[in-house]
């Protein structure tokens, strides 16, 4: 299957890099460009495309907002957040606006083809680790996190999806998660899946910010 890919970023020649890389592989072709939020949701319009590369810093619409309008919208594309710097403040607002991760600019080409392939398959590209420090960082910032150690939308998960949930918002992988409760990988993923449908989540990522929004996961990993 082709993957249908869009660069959003105001630096030409870094899209060309990327458009030379992305067109040389057999599954990727670069399909659209823009140079900022208002002419990449413009475009969006008319093209169908799988994977957006969203740049955070742009004039005149930047990539968070330009990528929570585009998550808003009917059947969007997936975005993955491109940053300068790692853990930027910018890229936690794009995971939160519904990017399903972010990658540094400077990435190996290897990587970004492994990232691309990921999003577009349905998973999340920041790697668990990453997600912790992120959000350890980050989320105290955000009004309201670790107030309310309970949340309406929570009570959908039975006990067992409450722990996976928190398992997953301290980072560890499915694998780990499965050696922690002495369960299958298959199981963890079932429950994984179960979690996201209940809670209307995209991916893993959307499920560690819930956890940390809501409380049930507190700054520093501690649930």
């Amino acid at each position: 299957m082709l993957i249908r890919v869009m660069l959003v970023d105001d630096q030409v020649l870094l899209r060309t890099g990327f458009r030379m890389v992305l067109d040389a592989q057999p599954d990727m072709e670069v399909v659209a460009e823009a140079g900022d939020g208002v002419e990449a949701l413009q475009v969006l319009r008319e093209t169908e495309v799988d994977v957006v590369l969203m740049d955070v810093r742009m004039p005149k619409l930047d990539g968070v907002e330009t990528t929570r309008r585009i998550c808003q919208g009917e059947n969007p594309p997936k975005v993955l957040i491109l940053t300068t710097f790692d853990l930027d403040e910018y890229a936690f607002s794009g995971l939160k606006a519904g990017a399903s991760g972010f990658m540094l600019k400077d990435v190996p080409p290897g990587e970004l083809l492994t990232a691309i392939r990921s999003v577009h398959s349905g998973d999340a590209v920041v790697a668990p680790s990453t997600t912790r420090r992120l959000l350890d960082r980050f989320a105290p910032l955000l009004p309201g996190t670790g107030q309310q150690p309970q949340h309406k939308e929570l009570d959908r998960l039975t006990g067992r999806e409450r722990e996976v949930m928190i398992l997953v918002a301290q980072g560890l992988s499915n694998g780990e998660i499965a050696a922690r409760l002495v369960l299958s990988e298959a199981t963890v993923k079932t429950h994984v899946g179960r979690i996201l449908t209940k809670l209307g989540l995209r991916d893993r990522v959307q499920v560690v910010v819930l956890a940390y929004e809501t409380g049930l996961v507190r700054a520093g990993g501690a649930a």
